[in-house]
């Protein structure tokens, strides 16, 4: 079993930065691809980052591309999304997830993911 907690959520201006962290516990997140999703209300879990477990692959989506930067720390079994220049429609809820049985591509869909955190509130205002 593998835990995960995020943190790092807050209340920020647009243009604003946060960095989210997401800790595991549990067991190690070295050899496990992860992702970071989102989900406002009324709408759709989005994912807005993935890392592979090499840290070779990342992805965005074009929403976030260019603002956001999901990085990992495996000696810390801690995985980050650095979120700058953000606008009012990145307010959600943000969960970090690890994929255990991605090896290659990347993992776009929910499905894919096998532990969840409980997720951190992020509210841009304008």
């Amino acid at each position: 079993q593998v835990q995960l907690v995020e943190s790092g959520g807050g209340l920020v201006q647009a243009g604003g930065s946060l960095r989210l962290s997401c800790a595991a516990s549990g067991r190690t997140l070295s050899s496990y691809a992860m992702g970071w999703f989102r989900q406002a209300p009324g709408k759709e879990r989005e994912v807005v980052a993935y890392i592979s477990w090499t840290g070779g692959t990342t992805y965005y989506p074009d929403s976030v591309k260019g603002r956001f930067t999901i990085s990992r720390d495996n000696a810390k079994n801690t995985v980050y999304l650095q979120m700058n220049s953000l606008k009012p429609e990145d307010t959600a809820v943000y969960r970090c997830a690890a994929a255990t049985r991605v090896r290659l591509g990347v993992a776009r869909q929910a499905y894919e993911y096998d532990y969840w955190g409980q997720g951190t509130q992020v509210t841009v205002s304008s």
